[in-house]
C-alpha cells in the first residue's frame, strides 16, 4: 500500500507542474498506456491525483492572472472575462 501512496502522491505533483503522462510514466516505471487507462477511470485514485494536481495548479496560476487584471493588465483583463464566462457556462 506505501508503494502504491507514494506512486499516487508522485501523480499528483508531477500534474502539478504539467508533467506529460508519457514522461510520469517512465519515472514511476509503469506503462504509459495503463497510466492514461487510469485516469481515464474516474473512480480510481490515480485520476482523482491526477486531476487535483492540475487543478492546484490552475487555481494558483488563475489567482496570480486575477492579480494582473486587478492591476489593469489589458491581457488578464480579457482572459478573466473569458474565465468567468466560461465558469458561467459550467454551471
Amino acid at each position: 500500500m506505501g508503494c502504491l501512496q507514494n506512486k499516487n502522491t508522485q501523480i499528483e505533483q508531477y500534474a502539478s507542474i504539467y508533467l506529460k503522462i508519457s514522461d510520469m510514466a517512465v519515472i514511476l516505471g509503469i506503462s504509459s498506456t495503463q497510466l492514461r487507462e487510469d485516469i481515464a477511470d474516474k473512480s480510481t485514485e490515480v485520476s482523482r491525483r491526477y486531476h487535483r494536481g492540475k487543478a492546484a495548479s490552475r487555481v494558483k496560476l488563475l489567482h496570480q492572472e486575477m492579480q494582473l487584471a486587478y492591476v489593469g493588465s489589458p491581457l488578464a483583463l480579457e482572459n478573466k472575462r473569458n474565465n468567468l464566462l466560461d465558469m458561467e457556462d459550467d454551471e
